[in-house]
């Protein structure tokens, strides 16, 4: 019997579910946010789990930096696209650079609990000062079930399962094949919402032409919303190689790639940004991000704009 691989069974699984759930999908009509409050439709789920209306200042902040592994534990129905410039060390082996990627993450609320997440993808031009290349990034997708849904408390969590399928170029430091596993938690304060999220990805199958390894990473989340159409946001994200598989590169690459060099240093960051609500159904943001670790990795500043387009 021929052997199968991991990825074409996690995508038949994706398949499947998606396919058993969509119909349900269909006959909810008209997802409604706060019946009393100004409608952002964002978090289509927050209010079918309170008993009484929620002011508009109980809405979240999706996150926006570490946009492929910051998931947020919100089931909604919308689209990403987002423009990231990212700039490289001048001390790393890279000796400098930067590159910039152009990406959309598609995420559909299966049911008021399950939502399917397309959470990475996109073009990346790769300009270091060692070589330019420019292709196609990994594809990854999986399934995030909100466990915990207290919309009175504002405390919700979840718990996700996803999969990067090796269809991205390895010139631009792609073609890995990984299985991802992720919790997050969310609390708010009224106007003052915090979130967390933890993740671990185990290296299956293909690990591309400059090796690969697990790896674990972290993501912080505050937002405060200082009225209906504003919200500034502070963010902290931390990547962390477990164990290492024929490493080609001494550096680990955070979430630009994981090229897997176990001895590499952490990674920690922290951005700053803001969104901006100009109308029901549409969030813009932008970020600005600081490598405030080990100068040597690849990650040195990063501007990330994105928006959030509500269905």
């Amino acid at each position: 019997m021929k052997r199968v691989h991991l990825h074409w069974v996690m995508g038949a699984f994706v398949a499947a579910v998606a396919a058993t759930v969509l119909p349900a999908q269909a006959q909810q009509a008209g997802f409604v946010l706060f019946p009393n409050a100004p409608q952002l439709s964002l978090f289509p789920d927050l209010a079918a789990k309170s008993a009484t209306p929620l002011p508009g200042d109980q809405i979240f902040v999706h996150p926006i930096t570490d946009p492929y592994f910051h998931e947020d534990s919100f089931v909604s129905t919308d689209l990403r696209p987002a423009y990231i410039y990212h700039g490289f060390s001048d001390h790393s082996i890279l000796d400098g650079g930067e590159a910039n990627l152009v990406a959309a993450q598609v995420r559909v609320a299966l049911t008021d609990q399950l939502q399917l997440v397309a959470y990475k993808d996109g073009f990346m031009t790769l300009h270091p000062g060692l070589f330019h290349a420019d292709g196609w990034n990994d594809i990854a997708a999986g399934l995030k079930w909100e466990f915990l849904q207290d919309a009175t408390d504002q405390l919700y969590a979840a718990f996700g399962v996803g999969y990067q399928f090796p269809w991205g170029e390895s010139k631009v430091l792609q073609n890995k094949e990984e299985l991802r596993l992720w919790g997050s938690i969310d609390k708010g304060f009224n106007k003052l919402h915090l979130g967390a999220t933890f993740n671990y990805f185990i290296a299956t199958g293909e690990q591309g032409l400059y090796g690969a390894g697990d790896s674990l990473s972290g993501d912080v989340h505050a937002d405060y919303r200082i009225c209906d159409w504003f919200s500034p946001v502070v963010e902290g994200n931390v990547y962390h190689v477990t164990s290492s598989r024929h490493p080609v590169l001494p550096i680990q690459g955070a979430d630009v790639t994981d090229l897997g060099d176990g001895s590499s240093d952490d990674v920690w960051t922290v951005g700053v940004g803001f969104e901006v609500r100009p109308c029901n159904s549409l969030a813009i943001r932008a970020a600005y991000e600081k490598n405030v670790s080990h100068p040597s990795d690849i990650f040195d500043s990063r501007v990330t704009v994105s928006a959030v387009i509500a269905f």
